[in-house]
């Protein structure tokens, strides 16, 4: 059986309340939801019909499942992916042949995002620490953008010396790379993709990362890892380290510094700006929510007031005085900007496009940041402006990952054991 998410209406949560009801009554369903059960009792007589948001509420209720049996039986290799946010890397592997069979976002307004853009699929799963690794789908290949924590290496010499298996259980408890670990240590998966900030190697004086490179050696992984800026691909600087894994016993030879990249900044922000000349196209899935196609411009808030505009000019001259780099980065259609952060809906100081001296800068428009990324235009944007700019700038430049999706696509085509080969062969 499988949970397709669609349509976010009353009628799609009408199907997960059908999906529900096989598993709770309508009592532990009201309980769940916050409501009273005559009020679920209406909904499923169709007396009054439910509010579109309960159906993420209702996903969770669902038992953990995977995809449809059929679906994806065609793919050329299948994928887990975990701290999914709104899907930046998952957009790299459904396009070279992927197949999503699981999916982990504990956040319910990137859920709302992800599932927007990824229907038919599966449901989403919440929080991962409460996810038993046994009840994960197999999959060839794990996805994920973890959050970098500290580690512990009390004991670790001691431990090494007394050669105790599974030393990553030791090391990344209480992390969410543990998470990512536990996964791997039960599903043995041809290879993984990890993406993180770029200092993760100087993190904690280099002790993250030296767990990290020790806990994915113990469970039987050869990895490479590199730090690729976004600006090879897009107008924008965005660092981040990739960690690409394969399996020992696939004898596998990958190393991401032998991953040619196009030349860097030749991308310019023009390109990804909303054309003012009567080409920009006409989103239905957008509409006039960003910009006024009869104007032929971006509507007016995106533009700072005064008294922002001020601000940001007294502060970065405060702090120029000082010494510090502090300040806002003013751009043009011919620039490389800066990294686009989670915080860009503050006051969008990090990018602000120059609109002439006689007029004040303004932020990007949310579908702007998406291009920026490197999200095609058929990436739907469901959240408010605020939601969307922390989403985007807490994603992954979509075409980083697709280049190192396909350097990696080789090697996932090769013949593949079957999972019961793999386990047994560990178990042995």
């Amino acid at each position: 059986m499988s949970h397709p998410i669609q349509l976010h209406d009353s009628e799609a949560v009408l199907q997960y309340l059908a999906a529900a009801r096989k598993f709770k009554t309508q009592e532990n369903i009201a309980s769940i939801l916050g409501v009273n059960a005559r009020q679920v009792r209406r909904w499923e007589a169709r007396e009054s019909d439910p509010p579109p948001y309960l159906s993420y509420a209702l996903q969770q209720i669902l038992p953990l499942e995977t995809s449809d049996s059929n679906a994806g039986k065609d793919a050329a290799f299948t994928f887990i992916d975990l701290f999914a946010g709104i899907g930046g890397i998952r957009q790299a592997f459904d396009s070279i042949g992927g197949h999503c069979v699981f999916t982990s976002e504990w956040d319910t307004y990137a859920q709302k995002t992800y599932s927007h853009n990824y229907p038919n699929n599966h449901q989403i799963n919440g929080d991962i620490t409460q996810i038993a690794a046994s009840n994960i789908p197999d999959h060839d290949v794990l996805l994920g953008g973890f959050p970098c924590q500290p580690f512990s290496i009390a004991g670790v010499s001691k431990k090494n010396a007394l050669g105790r298996a599974h030393g990553f259980n030791d090391e990344t408890q209480g992390t969410l790379f543990f998470d990512i670990c536990r996964i791997i240590d039960e599903t043995k998966p041809r290879a993984f993709l990890l993406e993180n900030v770029k200092n993760l190697t100087s993190h904690d004086k280099g002790r993250t990362f030296d767990v990290i490179k020790r806990s994915l050696d113990q469970l039987g992984y050869t990895m490479s890892y590199r730090v690729i800026d976004g600006a090879h691909f897009v107008p924008q600087h965005r660092e981040r380290i990739l960690i690409v894994g394969f399996r020992n016993d696939l004898n596998i030879q990958f190393d991401l510094h032998a991953l040619a990249l196009p030349p860097k900044g030749e991308r310019k922000l023009g390109e990804i700006l909303h054309k003012t000349d009567g080409t920009e196209a006409y989103l239905p899935w957008d509409g006039d929510t960003y910009f006024d196609h009869k104007k032929k411009k971006p509507l007016d808030k995106y533009t700072l007031t005064d008294n922002l505009w001020v601000y940001l000019q007294n502060y970065a001259a405060k702090h120029k005085e000082k010494g510090n780099g502090f300040g806002f980065g003013l751009v043009t259609q011919e620039s490389v900007t800066r990294t686009l952060s989670a915080r860009y809906y503050k006051d969008g100081s990090e990018i602000l496009l120059s609109q002439g001296k006689s007029k004040n800068p303004r932020r990007l428009t949310p579908r702007e940041c998406a291009r920026l990324m490197g999200f095609p235009d058929t990436f739907k944007i469901p959240v408010s402006d605020t939601r969307a700019y922390k989403q985007f700038g807490n994603s992954v430049v979509v075409d980083v990952m697709s280049h190192v999706a396909n350097a990696m696509l080789p090697y996932l085509l090769e013949e593949k054991k079957s999972v019961k080969d793999r386990r047994a062969k560990v178990a042995a």
